[in-house]
């Protein structure tokens, strides 16, 4: 969800990729749907696993995790509690996805403040 609302609304002012500690093989079913409704589409996300190497490489690293991310830490790591909407009802969904979907916003604004400084 996090992806595809930054590559929805940010890409003047970052690149946006996700990847995850224990990636499933597709994208919920639920969370693509709960996408659409804001008119995101993120039914081609292929979900990826967390790759240290490639997170050292970014300036902001998102960590959704609830946990230590392995290997050596990114440059800047923002730590997000965001809940797991996995198998509860589609109200959850869409919390989730609220929030999230402020989360980021509130990163875009951040960063585009940083570009006109």
């Amino acid at each position: 969800m996090a992806e595809g609302f930054a590559k929805h609304y940010g890409n003047d002012v970052l690149t946006a990729a996700s990847a995850g500690l224990s990636p499933t093989h597709a994208v919920a079913r639920n969370t693509v749907k709960v996408m659409g409704e804001m008119n995101v589409n993120i039914s081609k996300h292929q979900p990826r696993l967390y790759n240290p190497f490639e997170a050292s490489e970014c300036d902001i690293v998102v960590n959704m995790a609830g946990y230590q991310l392995p290997g050596s830490p990114p440059r800047e790591v923002l730590e997000w509690v965001v809940g797991d909407p996995i198998g509860a009802p589609m109200e959850i969904y869409r919390m989730v996805r609220d929030d999230l979907e402020q989360r980021v916003m509130g990163l875009i604004l951040d960063l585009r403040k940083q570009t006109k400084r």
